[in-house]
């Protein structure tokens, strides 16, 4: 049980690195390519799935703002 408690725990943990390098990652690239993030912004990343921020790694090569990256 023990075992098991701590894998899930791992688990977790390398999930929740994984998405905070990718966000992390995102925003630099956006304050690089469209400047300082607006709240509207940070509030959307910060609540973002990692689906969500895979997408927009993505779509950050070819948006011509910022409002078309963010926009749904």
């Amino acid at each position: 049980m023990l075992a098991e408690n701590l894998e899930h725990w791992i688990e977790q943990e390398r999930q929740k690195w994984w998405q905070e390098g990718r966000e992390g990652t995102l925003r630099k690239q956006i304050t690089l390519k469209f400047g300082e993030l607006p709240a509207w912004a940070d509030e959307r990343l910060t609540q973002a799935s990692d689906e969500q921020l895979d997408v927009l790694v993505t779509r950050i090569l070819t948006a011509d703002s910022l409002e078309g990256l963010l926009g749904d």
